[in-house]
């Protein structure tokens, strides 16, 4: 089924505006031109911008998931020298110990719970590591964490810190230089609101130093770092959606910068948060972000009955969750195209499920 006449309050894809849809609707271009060099360009430098990355710094495109991303920084920047401290507060968090697992890089799980690591300094442990891994916001929870508490520790052991901000980039504040952070991980379908399959990684200079020879075609990061001077990629980009990137970008420049993106979603989430007050409904994580907001079930309904009913009775699509947390806990994403008037949408559904079951 294509829920195309449907409520989407997903974290990730999320809605999409009228002007990035029709783009995707025409017909892709040829891309091998400086035609589209310039678009490449554009998006690079105003990223680089955005993020407030160093003089310097790099954006390197891949038509892949965010995983992939995840997987890549892993691969080209660390090797089996190196010893990382991975920041594990859930799915995510896991997927990144799975990487490292996979690719025989040395690390510490660091299993987090109900701390958003401001007091890292406290509880990370007492071992030598050279670099950081974190899930900017752990999306499998809505949890976000402290990034200039975290980049401090990192500034303070010399540690390279690597940040996948896949699900909290434009909603939620980040900024590569004031937070010491070296690699930023970035994909198109969550706050940028476009389609999934195009990832973005961000490497200051000092990740640039790190960027090695590797045993992979696709992912070899050294091959996008040189055709990526004269704007293209050594394989065929995410043609359409680097379009799509583009007019996402010139919109947040139109409206006033990356700044009033982060208002914007921090005043839906506000919003939607004290609508839902009188409901049996309470936040899950102390440590909410702008992008999302997940909420557990007081009065023993199950969370993924919840998910069901709205989507079947109302046309409204959240998130469940797997596992241990199915029928606990369901998430909502404030990001994308949307108003309080859209946000009115999933309210009322809300109440009327309520008040009939």
């Amino acid at each position: 089924m294509i829920y195309e006449d449907y409520y989407i309050f997903t974290p990730g894809p999320v809605k999409m505006s009228k002007e990035i849809l029709e783009i995707g609707a025409k017909q892709t271009p040829y891309f091998r031109n400086s035609e589209f060099s310039d678009v490449t360009f554009y998006c690079e430098n105003y990223l680089l911008e955005m993020l407030n990355a160093p003089k310097n710094s790099r954006v390197i495109f891949l038509t892949a998931s965010g995983t992939a991303g995840m997987e890549s920084v892993v691969m080209n920047l660390l090797d089996v020298d190196d010893n990382a401290l991975v920041v594990n507060g859930g799915g995510f968090g896991a997927r990144f110990v799975d990487i490292c697992n996979l690719h025989d890089i040395n690390h510490f799980n660091l299993k987090v719970k109900d701390t958003n690591l401001s007091d890292i300094q406290k509880i990370a442990p007492q071992e030598k590591f050279n670099s950081l891994i974190v899930n900017a916001h752990e999306t499998s929870v809505g949890h976000i964490y402290d990034l200039e508490a975290i980049g401090k520790y990192c500034k303070k052991n010399n540690l390279l810190y690597i940040v996948d901000a896949i699900s909290m980039f434009v909603t939620d504040s980040l900024d590569m230089q004031k937070d010491s952070i070296d690699a930023v991980i970035v994909s198109s379908q969550k706050a940028l609101a476009l389609p999934p399959g195009l990832t973005m990684v961000v490497l200051s200079p000092k990740a640039l130093e790190k960027v090695k020879d590797v045993k992979s075609l696709y992912f070899n990061f050294k091959d996008y770092l040189r055709d990526g001077q004269r704007g293209q990629t050594p394989y065929t980009p995410a043609v359409t959606i680097m379009l799509q990137l583009e007019a996402r970008l010139k919109q947040i420049q139109k409206d006033g910068g990356v700044e009033k993106s982060i208002k914007k979603a921090k005043n839906l989430a506000e919003y939607f948060r004290q609508k839902i007050k009188p409901l049996p409904l309470v936040a899950f994580s102390k440590f909410m972000p702008n992008a999302m907001t997940t909420l557990a079930p007081t009065d023993g309904k199950s969370a993924f009955k919840i998910v069901e009913d709205l989507e079947k009775n109302y046309k409204v699509m959240v998130c469940p969750n797997g596992g241990e947390l199915k029928d606990k806990i369901f998430r909502i994403s404030h990001m994308g195209d949307m108003d309080e008037a859209y946000i009115d949408i999933l309210i009322n559904a809300l109440f009327d499920y309520y008040e009939n079951n």
